[in-house]
């Protein structure tokens, strides 16, 4: 039988010792039947064992303190699982080998004679324990100082040494800053002077500048003079040569009429069907409403719109242009969509003119939405096909083209030059496409 406590005679329980008596309390509580249980506890028995230890840890603790008939069934339950520990007690020893724990949450459900002794002797060998802890770590704590501490001094040393050698270091930068800011002052100085007499040959080159131009401009009435006679004899010139071709080209005119009077009835003789087809149009390539992508300037020589007069003078003539080469050399800074429109107004002003078969090629290879262009009458307008370079396509028009056809292909690409020269085309520079709208 244990013997009952007086109020404020129990010790603190270590914190451990407290934990062991609420388990053994929890484990003890399920065990019990329902009419058995303490009413505080009994809202706690429809809680798990791992939830009933979380929350009922402060209940189950009052409930050994308070209800001696709850601690006793708590104290059955120690006998039978530590009986040795359970038996010295009651013989007023303590176990040398059992769990301070243990040890004492024994002694305080039994209740045993000096069984506050015990509680007390674990808690002070717990504070014991906890103060020699707490002093190691104060140990380690102060040696972990004193090491930072020799770092930092160290680190100091350092820091010093190197501000020291930054500040030499300063000094010797500012002596070498003044030294060559010395020096710029006198190069300046020096560069002020050279600068003057700069001004001055400048003067005297612009003097000498108004003079040579007044020179030339005087020459140059008297060469417009000269031209001028020159153009007058030239003219007279022209007049006798038309008046001595008359003869000639009346017997040219002849031959010609007999020429076309065969081949009128070669092709009676034929029976070649009239049609508007033209090598071109069987070239595949993308039509209007699709996509063009531009393409840079190369250079060509020959620049003359008369070669270009004389070209599409031949009979069945076919122009093939080059669109963007054309654009980007006559009128590069405007908008693609401009570039093109302007390109394909005037080259419809010339199939007028002229009654040349005009083809203009833009590269459309890498375009994906639709491009609308206005086509002039006599003027078609192709794009590349995707993979193809506005370049082949001309090359594949050229090649398309019966040979004796005269093809004239407009562009300043050297490339494209040589292909269609191989093919029996002859090349003209962009500049002169160019020049030729410009002079309507």
């Amino acid at each position: 039988m244990t013997e009952p406590s007086a109020p404020g005679s129990v010790p603190a329980l270590p914190e451990q010792v407290r934990a062991r008596l609420v388990a053994l309390a929890d484990e003890t509580l399920g065990t019990l039947a329902p009419g058995e249980v303490p009413a505080p506890l009994r809202p706690f028995l429809r809680f798990t064992p791992a939830r009933r230890l979380r929350h009922a840890a402060p209940a189950l603790a009052a409930a050994l303190e308070l209800d001696e008939g709850f601690r006793e069934r708590v104290a059955d339950r120690v006998r039978d699982a530590l009986p040795g520990v359970a038996d010295a007690l009651a013989a007023g020893s303590v176990p040398p080998a059992a769990e301070p724990a243990d040890l004492a949450a024994a002694a305080y459900l039994l209740r045993t004679p000096g069984w506050e002794e015990v509680v007390g002797g674990v808690a002070r060998e717990g504070r014991e324990q906890q103060a020699g802890a707490e002093l190691a770590e104060a140990r380690a704590a102060a040696e972990r100082l004193h090491a930072q501490l020799a770092v930092l001094r160290t680190q100091q040393r350092t820091d010093i040494d190197r501000v020291r050698t930054e500040l030499h270091a300063a000094k010797a930068e500012v002596a070498e800053l003044r030294h060559r800011l010395h020096g710029a002052r006198e190069e300046s100085r020096t560069a002020a002077g050279r600068s003057r007499r700069a001004v001055e040959e400048a003067e005297q080159r612009a003097a000498d500048a108004e003079a040579r131009a007044a020179r030339a401009e005087t020459e140059a009435r008297r060469l417009r003079d000269r031209l001028a006679a020159v153009e007058g004899e030239r003219d007279g010139a022209r007049r006798q040569v038309r008046e001595g071709r008359t003869a000639a080209d009346a017997r040219l005119r002849l031959l010609l009429d007999v020429v076309a009077d065969a081949a009128t009835g070669l092709r009676r003789e034929l029976a070649l069907p009239a049609s508007d087809v033209r090598p071109a149009d069987s070239v595949e390539a993308l039509a209007p409403g699709q996509a063009l992508q531009g393409v840079g300037p190369r250079a060509l020589a020959s620049d003359d719109p008369a070669v270009l007069d004389e070209l599409l003078s031949l009979p069945r003539v076919h122009l093939v242009v080059d669109g963007y080469n054309v654009t980007k050399s006559g009128y590069g800074g405007l908008a693609l969509q401009a570039q093109r429109e302007r390109l394909v107004t005037g080259l419809g002003g010339l199939v007028a003119r002229t009654g040349a078969e005009v083809t203009c090629c833009f590269d459309g290879a890498a375009v994906d939405a639709p491009v609308v262009v206005a086509k002039p009458r006599g003027v078609r307008v192709l794009f590349s096909l995707p993979g193809e370079t506005a370049d082949e396509l001309i090359r594949r028009l050229v090649a398309n083209e019966p040979a004796g056809r005269p093809v004239v292909v407009v562009s300043s690409d050297k490339e494209v030059a040589a292909g269609v020269v191989r093919s029996g085309a002859r090349p003209v520079a962009a500049m002169a496409l160019v020049r030729r709208l410009e002079r309507g």
